[in-house]
């Protein structure tokens, strides 16, 4: 099942994209697509719910982040052999593992602010995993049974702020609107091998990063049984996973995005996102603006 969110910010109803690729209203089911929908039998009675049966949502739905109400969202570093070789960063022995805020969380189509003052906004197309079950010291033999589904995160980061200020790089990953999800919460039965999922992003209309899942240094039940081994994993808690080579850190010389910038990114099975970057305007985040095609 492919599961969103649509409507204004702070206001999203639930959603299944039926196989017309049309919005069905599941607000006569969940209240919310949040951790608490994720259960496997929540998740079986919507499976088994006829989507003609439901309401089909207005055109021109502005489509939110596919997973609500995120109380802990996860992120690891490095852990694509390519990336690490492209930023001259040795092969972690464990995973990287650091924390983006929850209230950077934002639609996959939203503007993308550039924090005030910032001149290093980066890019990174990234596979984030959705939890469903709660968990707490899981082997890697089990961990995928803790999944709810899959979907794609555009971890923008502020490099300066991650890299030249000390301290942890939670200071760059966090700022508001650095975490776009969506465009859906894609159910783990829909995908065959997220370890061979093709993976892409582009700014202005340029191809820069292209990869494939299956450069992962520590895979997907790796990852989820590793971080449960620190904390509880809770369902609607994100974990997203690294990004292939192609961020503007990475390049010769350096590239960074500047009010303006477009970019899209997309993961096979998993659709695509389309942002456009503006810069911080007085004292306010307004993170409800959407991309229109301007």
């Amino acid at each position: 099942m492919k599961l969103v969110r649509f409507g204004d910010a702070g206001r999203e109803k639930p959603g299944l994209i039926d196989s017309n690729g049309q919005i069905r209203d599941l607000s006569g089911l969940v209240p919310d697509i949040t951790g608490a929908a994720l259960s496997s039998d929540t998740l079986d009675r919507i499976r088994n719910t006829d989507p003609s049966t439901l309401p089909i949502a207005p055109s021109g739905q502005r489509l939110g982040p596919c997973v609500g109400q995120v109380r802990n969202f996860i992120a690891i570093g490095l852990n694509y052999a390519d990336h690490a070789a492209e930023t001259g960063a040795p092969i972690p022995a464990e995973p990287i593992v650091f924390n983006k805020a929850p209230s950077c969380i934002v639609g996959p189509n939203d503007d993308v602010i550039i924090p005030r003052g910032s001149q290093k906004t980066d890019w990174e197309v990234e596979l984030a995993i959705v939890i469903g079950e709660r968990a707490s010291y899981i082997g890697a033999n089990e961990a995928l049974d803790f999944v709810a589904g899959y979907c794609v995160c555009n971890d923008v980061s502020e490099r300066e702020y991650q890299i030249e200020r000390g301290g942890t790089w939670t200071k760059g990953k966090g700022c508001p609107t650095f975490g776009p999800l969506g465009p859906w919460l894609v159910t783990k039965d829909e995908i065959a091998d997220v370890q061979n999922l093709s993976m892409w992003l582009e700014v202005n209309g340029e191809r820069v990063q292209n990869g494939s899942t299956k450069t992962m240094i520590f895979n997907v039940a790796q990852i989820v049984s590793y971080v449960s081994h620190f904390m509880i994993l809770e369902p609607g808690d994100v974990i997203t996973t690294g990004t292939p080579p192609g961020v503007g850190m990475g390049m010769k010389p350096q590239r960074f995005l500047k009010a303006g910038d477009e970019v899209s990114l997309g993961i096979e099975g998993l659709g695509e996102q389309r942002q456009r970057f503006v810069a911080f305007e007085g004292n306010a985040v307004d993170t409800s603006k959407s991309w229109k095609g301007h």
